[in-house]
């Protein structure tokens, strides 16, 4: 067997443990983001940074070695972090704890098994892995309350550009013909981290340059909320010079897909101007950088 296979054996191994002992955090957390639109971006993450390694795989080959002790300290940090989720009464902050630690066995496993050398190549997609803790509702919460109070802004900016009269009262807006609350299930908190999601993967693959990347990922977030004050924007004039079925139409129930397409054509024109200032054209892929021939390892 050769050195590469003993490492991949000895990472599936404990890829194994892992799921032996946390199938049911990872089926608990599955099963909430194909139940709640707060979770839904949970099921993008895993796909994505595997895919991310699997780009870089050629090139960490001539890097790979046995690094026990940095990777035995990370596998025994995640079980003492996997122990204190038994001191948390409430079960979302428990599963957010459970799941972080299993994020951290598969870091510390990839590190024993492949060396530091290899996982600084890949840091990215290992630390996206986090992305897949479910937030507690303590912290879903208040980014769902940001949101409204965004989205009430963006859009109340919208009407008094057009100059439609427009009064606000913590989450209600009144214009002339019609009241409309910005309640919790409009906050439109799956398409903003989703989109959030997005870009900061756009960022990683397409953009040299740490200050640009920060730079894009910082715009999402006030382009997260300005999508939803856009959408908002768009119900009420629909509905009140249109047709008042627009106001409880499937624009209103499904449209957040409309309105995340739209923000991320915005994204992807940024992305355009900032890697021209790379001096790289759009279409050369940092991708295609990446994927490089590797010698063979005994």
């Amino acid at each position: 067997m050769t050195r590469l296979a003993r490492n991949l054996c000895g990472f599936a191994a404990l890829l194994a443990i892992s799921l032996l002992l946390g199938w049911r955090p990872l089926i608990d957390t599955f099963a909430l983001a194909l139940r709640d639109d707060e979770f839904t971006h949970i099921l993008l993450i895993l796909p994505v940074s595997v895919a991310l390694v699997c780009l870089e795989w050629r090139s960490l080959l001539p890097m790979v070695a046995w690094k026990a002790p940095i990777g035995s300290m990370l596998l025994s940090l995640s079980v003492l972090i996997a122990c204190t989720a038994f001191v948390w009464p409430t079960p979302d902050v428990q599963l957010a704890i459970r799941i972080f630690a299993l994020v951290v066995w598969w870091i510390g496993a990839f590190v024993f098994c492949f060396g530091y050398r290899a996982a600084q190549s890949v840091l990215f997609p290992l630390l996206f892995l986090f992305a897949m803790v479910p937030l507690p509702q303590v912290v879903l919460g208040g980014i769902v309350f940001v949101l409204q109070q965004g989205s009430v802004w963006a859009a109340c900016m919208l009407f008094a550009a057009f100059d439609i009269p427009v009064a606000q009262d913590v989450f209600l807006i009144s214009i002339p013909g019609l009241t409309l609350q910005v309640a919790q299930e409009c906050s439109s908190i799956r398409s903003s981290l989703m989109l959030l999601v997005a870009t900061i993967v756009l960022a990683h693959l397409l953009l040299r340059s740490p200050w640009k990347k920060a730079l894009l990922i910082t715009i999402s977030l006030p382009l997260s909320v300005a999508k939803n004050g856009l959408r908002i924007f768009t119900i009420a004039m629909l509905g009140t010079r249109v047709d008042p079925g627009y106001l409880t139409g499937r624009l209103h129930h499904d449209g957040g897909g409309i309105f995340l397409g739209i923000a991320l054509i915005i994204v992807f024109l940024l992305l355009w101007l900032l890697r021209r200032g790379e001096g790289m054209p759009f279409g050369d892929s940092l991708i295609q950088k990446r994927i490089r021939p590797a010698p063979s390892i005994d």
